[in-house]
């Protein structure tokens, strides 16, 4: 009898333990068609505002592609030779690669240095962080007009007195280039001071106790103990700086036109050229930009993996 029982209770825990399996996989499968289903739109997002775009500027690079009477063939070396062999080509690379360091050196050393300075407790910290951050708000291409309005040597505020000392902001090659250096930093520095502010606020107050007790000057703590412990993020503020240093483009569109004598002009405003100024030619464009997104690629690389080493050491 007590087996009867048992075998009865056995079958009746299976009968019902047997739908659990199909049940389970359902419900992953609900669970992961939720997941597809959220992730649609930043999905469709990259592929036709990155990946689509891709694919047509290196279908571009090496097609005949004029501005107006599409795809006319292919032209592959040919588009890359008259890339490299534009004029203006070596000048922009130089020029580009010599902002981009004075750039790179400029907002992150004065990033860092207005970190530490809002990251002390003060009753003036709070309004330092916001006066500082407020540009950030405006954009490039807003800011760009904003300044071109202030070095206007017409209407601009310093009109008069650039006249009676004979400087003009945007008049000479080294003018134009720092007169645009000092709209990037005042544009940028709040931002790279908020990315250094979070990275300084990441590092263990004891570490500077423990600094404090061995009798480090302020100095030998900066030295030892926060550039050490602030290296990841210095990376990353060296590599966001050194890519949009390398892509600039408003900001010398809008302020100099590539002047004067064609001095300021970046590898991107060249590219712009070639497409719609110049001789409207996409494939060539499409060839520069090829070779600065390899260019980009490399470069990011190099940094990654050097900043990565001294890391970990």
């Amino acid at each position: 009898m007590s087996v009867s029982v048992s075998s009865a209770t056995t079958s009746a825990t299976s009968a019902t333990s047997r739908p659990a399996g199909p049940r389970r996989r359902g419900r992953r499968s609900g669970s992961a068609l939720s997941g597809w289903l959220y992730a649609l739109p930043t999905a469709l997002f990259v592929v036709f505002l990155f990946l689509v775009p891709l694919v047509l500027v290196f279908q571009m690079s090496g097609s005949d592609w004029p501005l107006l009477g599409g795809n006319q063939g292919v032209n592959f070396p040919e588009n890359y030779q008259k890339a490299v062999d534009n004029r203006f080509f070596v000048d922009s690379v130089i020029f580009t690669l010599k902002y981009t360091v004075l750039a790179t050196v400029l907002l992150i050393g004065l990033g860092l240095g207005l970190g530490l300075l809002v990251q002390e407790s003060s009753r003036w910290k709070g309004l330092l962080r916001t006066s500082f951050l407020i540009p950030s708000a405006l954009g490039l291409a807003s800011a760009s007009l904003l300044f071109y309005v202030i070095y206007s040597p017409i209407a601009g505020p310093f009109a008069e007195l650039t006249k009676s000392w004979g400087f003009t902001f945007l008049g000479t090659p080294d003018a134009a280039l720092w007169s645009t250096l000092f709209l990037i930093v005042w544009r940028f520095a709040g931002f790279y001071m908020l990315l250094m502010l979070v990275g300084l606020q990441g590092i263990p107050d004891e570490v500077y106790e423990a600094a404090r007790i061995d009798g480090a000057s302020r100095w030998q703590t900066f030295r030892d103990v926060t550039i050490p412990l602030l290296k990841p993020t210095l990376a990353l503020t060296t590599v966001m700086c050194v890519t949009g240093s390398l892509l600039a483009f408003e900001q010398f569109y809008i302020l100099t036109k590539g002047g004067p004598d064609n001095s300021t002009i970046t590898i991107v405003q060249l590219i712009y050229s070639v497409a719609f100024q110049g001789p409207n030619n996409l494939g060539v464009a499409g060839a520069l930009s090829v070779i600065v997104l390899a260019a980009l690629v490399v470069i990011n690389i190099v940094q990654i993996r050097a900043f990565s080493k001294k890391v970990e050491d």
